[in-house]
């Protein structure tokens, strides 16, 4: 028994290992690519806008790629997704490649962090053997909002002290990057050496769309405009509204991911204790009340009635940091769908397939979003998210809360 219970902690040691060394990677690449844009090539709204194509097009295609490794484990397409990830961002350290074989890049490094996003998940619930699945979620969760804080740390200690900068030749934010998905990538494959065979993904069902899950796809679809909303608009009114650059951004960061170690285990033991049903509530009114008010502060800000120093700004701050613990509420979603799995080999391949849905809407809503922006202005993107945000109220009030989320 201490000899299976001491392979079982050598187990979830590596796992978080990994997910923590995930979250420090996407903390010098991920988190800041917006300012990327803006200072290494100077681009417009419009302009990004039309970047989350390449961006976000690897999550449309997300589930051909694991239909196409249908032979692979999890672990294996993780690893897979690591080596893509370690191409697209440490090219862009080492040079500043016209701009558009600088989205070739892009387009390589996002393949592999969306591979990555539904595979963590199915190999994290995968490792959980007990009732509490929210509460274990949670723990995952916050591992990876400390190591996000980490990295917003060292991010802002890099920018203010000159040894990172985007108008340089060498990036050395993006080479750090890529050498921790070395190390994520090594870990994996000791991962795997541990648990052997064990954690298989579910290939035999590559397209699952199924009426239970409705709901589920509902959500996804929501979580498509939300995303693309606050995280590349939000930031973008901060960055070329009120011209904040990386290390700003990094000390709200650092703010949002410190409330986030203790908000998102919270988080967890509140699914378990108060179910999904409220949880949903509770996301979706969140959400509609960071956008309007956001809304309302990016008009006063590009009308100039509203000063861009002082307690303004500091609203957009406040707006800004909430969202970041919004959007960790997405585990809410995931523990749904284990909720009403109807069975657990259709985990993966609806992960995988809400990855695609909610990519779809992304691109559309980016490259429209850039489009309302120029030509209306910013509040008219975060006042439609608002509305469709209601979409999430009718979602919460169709939720069966009866069925105790177990673990498969």
């Amino acid at each position: 028994m201490f000899k299976k219970l001491e392979r079982i902690d050598k187990i979830q040691f590596l796992y978080f290992s990994i997910i923590a060394l995930s979250a420090l990677a996407l903390g010098f690449s991920h988190n800041v690519i917006s300012n990327y844009f803006k200072e290494a090539y100077h681009i417009t709204p419009y302009q990004r806008g039309l970047i989350e194509v390449p961006r976000e097009l690897p999550g449309v295609l997300v589930i051909f790629v694991v239909a196409l490794l249908s032979s692979f484990s999890d672990i294996r397409i993780a690893m897979v997704a690591q080596i893509l990830s370690i191409i697209g961002i440490g090219a862009l350290g080492f040079i500043t490649p016209p701009f558009v074989i600088m989205l070739i890049f892009i387009f390589i490094n996002s393949s592999g962090m969306h591979m990555f996003m539904p595979v963590q998940d199915s190999i994290g619930m995968s490792l959980i053997k007990d009732e509490n699945i929210g509460k274990r979620m949670g723990q995952y969760k916050g591992v990876t909002t400390s190591f996000t804080m980490i990295s917003s740390i060292l991010v802002f200690i890099g920018f203010r002290t000159g040894i990172f900068s985007f108008t340089t030749k060498i990036k050395w934010i993006f080479i750090i990057s890529a050498s921790i998905l070395v190390l994520v990538f090594i870990l994996l494959f000791f991962l795997e050496r541990l648990i052997g065979k064990s954690i298989k993904s579910s290939k035999k069902i590559n397209f699952v769309f199924r009426r239970e899950y409705k709901y589920y796809y509902t959500l996804v679809v929501m979580w498509g405009v939300q995303k693309q909303i606050m995280i590349v608009y939000g930031p973008w009114v901060l960055i070329d509204i009120l011209n904040k650059r990386a290390d700003t951004l990094a000390v709200l960061s650092i703010i949002g991911s410190f409330i986030g170690i203790f908000f998102i285990p919270a988080l967890g033991r509140w699914i378990d204790r108060f179910g999904i049903k409220k949880l949903l509530y509770a996301d979706a009114l969140s959400f509609i009340f960071v956008y309007l008010v956001y809304g309302l502060l990016s008009a006063g800000f590009a009308s100039g009635s509203l000063a861009t120093v002082g307690i303004p700004v500091i609203g957009a701050y406040i707006l800004f940091i909430v969202d970041r613990m919004s959007t960790q509420m997405g585990m809410i979603r995931t523990i749904y769908l284990k909720s009403i799995v109807v069975k657990p080999s259709h985990i993966t391949p609806t992960l995988s397939l809400g990855l695609s849905i909610d990519h779809i809407v992304s691109i559309t809503c980016a490259y429209l979003g850039g489009i309302v922006w120029s030509l209306w202005g910013p509040q008219y993107i975060f006042f439609l998210a608002a509305s469709l945000s209601l979409v999430n109220l009718y979602v919460a009030t169709k939720v069966n809360d009866n069925k105790r989320v177990e673990s498969v």
